[in-house]
């Protein structure tokens, strides 16, 4: 006989677990179904770690608004459970001239989304933070900051156990169905192979939202379920010694991404990435050859870099609702006004600033559960 539980969420990355977290603190019976031997195991450990400000997304969507109310319910939290962080500001660099006037529109989207504290900084405003930039201006960014993703992770499962919820680890959704009692079944691979009958279903698996809801049985034919598309993001660090600055540093952003971007973790190390290879299987292995293209990008902003100065780091892969070419596109938060399934919300391209909006998240998944 199938285990009965209110409700079951697939996938304990870290907006699945904020999603659990927020869950369980309303009074859900919450179990969350993880394939992997640890949680976060997949695009939520494979990040820049940066908590954004919320500057770049368009205005009135759901990224930015997630991100701006997001990024203040996330500092708080980091506060509250003890959670290592940083507010050490970013700076988003013009390295030519025409790139100044990109920088303001930048700026005036970002006091669109209801971020307030950005400031223009000339050329030798910004050389006197950051003497080791080449830059003709910046816009300092001071809300954003770094975060020990893991950390936070464990807190949120931390209060969601807590709360009476669960965690199974090492379990595979194979089958998803829905009852006739307008309930769902939600079948496992895990020691045994159990089965799980639950009132409300969150499908929040990133990389594998697509690919299950496509196999998903008994939801409406009308409902057209979004590709992802994987965008693989590289990234190297410095062989040795320390990169010569104290805040995130980007470039202007290109095409699918923020650009080759510095970011530092909470001792100080520098990274640089992500780039974008779009791929079609999941593979975490590095490149080294695309260092090689590290290095120009890199340069335009910190022209001191020394040659063989980079070695790979890790890579992450970015489930992206829009391929090649196509223009970005917004977080997909699917609930039954879009599918026609009560108790369902399915998750799709919940890339950056995902981390940033997970408690967010966590709060609009409630209310879409709730009606």
């Amino acid at each position: 006989m199938p285990e009965k539980v209110e409700t079951v969420i697939i996938g304990a990355g870290v907006v699945g677990l904020a999603i659990a977290r927020r869950l369980a603190l309303n009074g859900h019976e919450v179990v969350v179904l993880e394939r992997h031997g640890l949680i976060g195991s997949e695009t939520s450990s494979r990040n820049s770690e940066v908590i954004h400000a919320g500057i770049y997304y368009p205005t009135g969507s759901l990224k930015a608004r997630a991100c701006v109310r997001g990024r203040d319910m996330l500092y708080r939290f980091c506060e509250d459970h003890k959670v290592p962080h940083a507010k050490i500001g970013k700076l988003i660099v013009a390295t030519n001239e025409d790139q100044l006037s990109e920088l303001e529109a930048i700026g005036d989207k970002a006091g669109d989304n209801g971020v307030d504290d950005l400031r223009f900084l000339s050329r030798e405003e910004t050389l006197a933070l950051e003497p080791a930039l080449n830059c003709h201006g910046a816009l300092l960014s001071p809300s954003t900051g770094i975060i020990d993703s893991h950390a936070y992770m464990l807190a949120l499962q931390g209060e969601m156990e807590d709360h009476g919820g669960f965690i199974a680890l090492n379990t595979e959704v194979t089958a998803l169905s829905r009852k006739d009692d307008g309930g769902f079944r939600v079948e496992t691979s895990a020691e045994g192979g159990f089965t799980l009958d639950c009132r409300m279903l969150v499908v929040s698996a990133g990389l594998s939202s697509s690919r299950l809801m496509n196999e998903f049985y008994g939801i409406p034919d009308s409902y057209r379920i979004p590709r992802t598309y994987y965008a693989k993001g590289n990234y190297f660090r410095l062989a040795q010694g320390r990169a010569p600055f104290s805040r995130l540093i980007y470039p202007v952003p290109e095409p699918g991404g923020l650009g080759v971007h510095l970011t530092l973790d909470l001792g100080g190390q520098a990274r640089f990435g992500p780039d974008v290879e779009w791929v079609e299987t999941i593979d975490y292995t590095v490149d080294p050859a695309r260092g090689e293209r590290f290095y120009e990008a890199i340069r335009t902003y910190w022209p001191d870099l020394p040659d063989g100065a980079l070695t790979p780091d890790y890579c992450g892969i970015r489930p992206k609702v829009a391929g090649p070419g196509e223009p970005a596109a917004d977080f997909l938060v699917h609930g039954p006004k879009t599918h026609g399934t009560q108790g369902l919300v399915a998750l799709y391209g919940i890339e950056s600033p995902g981390l940033t909006s997970s408690l967010m998240i966590g709060e609009i998944v409630a209310r879409e559960l709730a009606g």
